[in-house]
């Protein structure tokens, strides 16, 4: 067995040799025989990937990204290959990397077409919101022996922790089949929502899709399942060791892969609505579930919500601003921290989108309110599904037409400007930080990292 994996090391630095020279011919030999060298990690968790785009070879990026790679996957400096290519300067590689479309750059031109994905916002699933009313069809499905079942309790999903206290491991979803959940269904208090059916280029369950008479796969669908049953006794249906549900979802739901996040973050946000809403906002009455979770209507038949359409029937989303300040001589950018962030924590300035607001009126009056900071101009840059419990972060970047900083201590107990120096050692781990970054999941964190890479090619 030592002799195994002896030889697979061996032939995995072959592997990452051969994506850094650019041979294109071992690097397709390699991969097949040992598909898995596809995500190979090396010294410092660099990737094939990686070091392609490190070395400025174009085919071969094209190659392991047709391959399925991973691209969002990053190494010991929280790089990924996007990063990589755009630091040293190869700009053909990092629109790839971006997924650049050529046809929408012409047809838009002086876009910026650098698509920066977010944790959360993978979509591992095709919605099929079609689908929501065929009562027949979701029925089949849900009885279905390939249908995938989430289990939450109290919002939190059951997931697996890695043994033996390992921080570096990946927390999974733990998916259950139709024959271990359907008791649940029948109850009552039981919420059901149908999340949508794997894409056929991203099947990511442990399941496999079941195959049709004419051999095309059907792909699996999947449901989150919310119960109020004692979490001790859902626990005990699992097979996999270390299973929990988690208590901060805040911390422990950054824990998943880019793919189960993004599942969690639908699934999450629907269930924390009907959550909310078991009685009709209008009357007051009862409500129920239509169009497989994505609906809720009142039992009451003289309630007038059942009279054209409402928003207070369908799940809601908060749109929240979040915003990257540069100061105006363009070299230092503005942060704040609030109580409740760990010790030396500073991030981007955040606030609630009210009534009749826009996005820039809303970034102006949440800095000002906040730091007494005054805003210009504003530039769109990302947004970030939060299913904390259903919000929308939207990214952006102002520039700030004033520099004093007077705090209002109800939101953020301080804020500071930062050289962007100070950023770059604190993101990249320099030896005295001047402070902790946010997590690499958080837009807060891309956003600063965006505006390190406008101009110090990061």
């Amino acid at each position: 067995m030592s002799h195994e994996l002896s030889m697979q090391e061996e032939m995995g630095e072959k592997f990452l040799d051969a994506a850094a020279r650019g041979d294109l011919t071992m690097v397709s030999t390699l991969l097949s025989q040992v598909p898995s060298f596809i995500n190979h990690k090396g010294y410092r968790g660099w990737t094939p990937l990686m070091l392609a785009a490190r070395n400025g070879h174009y085919h071969l990026v094209e190659k392991l990204l047709s391959h399925g790679c991973d691209r969002f996957l990053v190494n010991s400096s929280s790089q990924t290959a996007y990063d990589i290519a755009k630091f040293w300067g190869h700009k053909h590689i990092s629109n790839l990397l971006s997924q650049t479309d050529v046809s929408c750059q012409r047809l838009l031109q002086g876009s910026d077409f650098d698509q920066q994905e977010n944790y959360f916002s993978r979509e591992t699933l095709d919605r099929m919101s079609a689908k929501r009313t065929d009562k027949v069809w979701l029925e089949a499905k849900q009885s279905h022996p390939d249908t995938i079942y989430l289990l939450f309790s109290n919002l939190s999903p059951m997931v697996s922790s890695p043994q033996d206290g390992n921080d570096g491991g990946e927390t999974k979803l733990c998916q259950f089949k139709y024959e271990v959940v359907k008791d649940l269904l029948q109850k009552p208090a039981t919420v059901l929502v149908f999340l949508g059916v794997e894409k056929r280029k991203n099947c990511s369950s442990s399941f496999s899709s079941s195959q049709t008479k004419g051999g095309v796969q059907d792909p699996a669908a999947w449901f989150a399942i919310c119960t109020d049953d004692d979490e001790a006794e859902l626990l005990k249906r699992c097979k996999q060791k270390n299973c929990s549900f988690p208590k901060m979802p805040n911390r422990d739901l950054l824990k998943l892969t880019e793919e189960e996040a993004g599942v969690v973050a639908q699934a999450r946000s629907v269930l924390a609505w009907h959550s909310r809403y078991s009685f009709c906002p209008t009357c007051g009455s009862s409500t129920k579930l239509e169009e497989g979770g994505y609906k809720r209507s009142c039992l009451n038949l003289d309630c007038r919500s059942l009279r054209g359409v409402h928003n207070t029937c369908y799940p809601r989303v908060d749109p929240v601003v979040i915003m990257l300040v540069i100061h105006p001589d363009g070299n230092q950018c503005l942060l704040g921290r609030k109580k409740v962030f760990p010790s030396g924590m500073f991030s981007c300035l955040a606030g609630f989108i009210e009534p009749g607001e826009t996005i820039e009126d809303a970034v102006r009056r949440e800095v000002e309110e906040e730091s007494g900071v005054k805003i210009g101009p504003v530039q769109y840059v990302s947004c970030q599904p939060w299913p904390m419990p259903s919000n929308l972060m939207i990214g952006c970047l102002a520039l700030a037409i004033s520099t004093d900083i007077r705090v209002d201590e109800n939101e953020i107990e301080e804020a500071r400007w930062f050289t962007r120096q100070q950023v770059i050692d604190s993101l990249f781990r320099g030896e005295s930080p001047a402070f902790t970054a946010p997590p690499r999941q958080t837009i807060a964190h891309q956003l600063i990292k965006h505006w390190i890479g406008m101009n110090s090619n990061l």
